[in-house]
């Protein structure tokens, strides 16, 4: 079991997500947002999964548009549009790999891979894969997946468990949750991908959004934003 504060994630939705949401940064052409776990980015289908990210936003800034999404489960930084041209700006620097993200995970075992502050990276390098069967679950398939490329470092060791740094190259659905635990390190509470033992221990998926490096859609100026990890 990770020791520390630790942020519940019910996907059954006992545990409440506190309304309202994280405002980090505005200006006249894109938000800055701190997701909670458990909220939806955007809507879902049927009535118990309209409230969500987007929906909070747009109450207080109904020009906002969305550009990307996290899961559910994933905490961290999320970035909105205040205008369709910044989205579509926003929409082709994300396409072209020129919004560089990274999150931090906790992961099970003692994962054995270059540490966080090496050049080097360790690379995961695995077609990802719609599971039609068992969607929106996602698998490694090699005939299939679209490519998918996640780098990993290595911060820290616990009893039974590792603190990685990661930072996704492609963005495909699911992709973190789906290589770590193609790597045999599934990330702790993942109750999709993770097995019991491994959901059991933490509330909560400990994967989250820290950093985001872009340049300003209008000025082009360098932005960096970060948010504390949470457990």
């Amino acid at each position: 079991m990770l020791a520390g504060p630790l942020q519940n994630n019910d996907l059954a939705g006992h545990v409440p997500v506190p309304a309202g949401f994280t405002l980090l940064y505005a200006d006249d052409c894109l938000l800055v947002l701190d997701k909670p776990a458990g909220l939806l980015s955007v809507p879902g289908k049927g009535g118990d999964k309209q409230d969500c990210l987007s929906a909070r936003v747009q109450r207080d800034y109904p020009e906002a548009l969305v550009v990307h999404r996290l899961d559910m489960a994933t905490s961290g930084l999320v970035l909105m549009a205040r205008s369709r041209a910044v989205q579509r700006t926003l929409s082709q620097a994300f396409a072209e790999r020129a919004v560089h993200k990274t999150y931090e995970a906790v992961v099970h075992g003692r994962a054995a891979g270059l540490l966080q502050g090496s050049d080097a990276w360790n690379v995961i390098d695995l077609p990802v894969a719609v599971d039609w069967p068992r969607r929106p679950l996602r698998i490694i398939d090699a005939a299939l997946g679209k490519a998918s490329v996640t780098r990993w470092q290595v911060r820290s060791h616990g009893l039974d468990n590792t603190r990685l740094a990661l930072e996704p190259v492609t963005g495909r659905s699911h992709q973190l949750r789906v290589h770590l635990q193609a790597l045999g390190h599934p990330i702790l509470g993942d109750r999709l991908y993770a097995p019991e033992a491994v959901q059991a221990c933490a509330p909560r998926l400990l994967l989250h959004a820290c950093t985001l490096r872009l340049a300003h859609p209008v000025s082009g100026e360098a932005l960096r934003f970060e948010s504390a990890v949470p457990f």
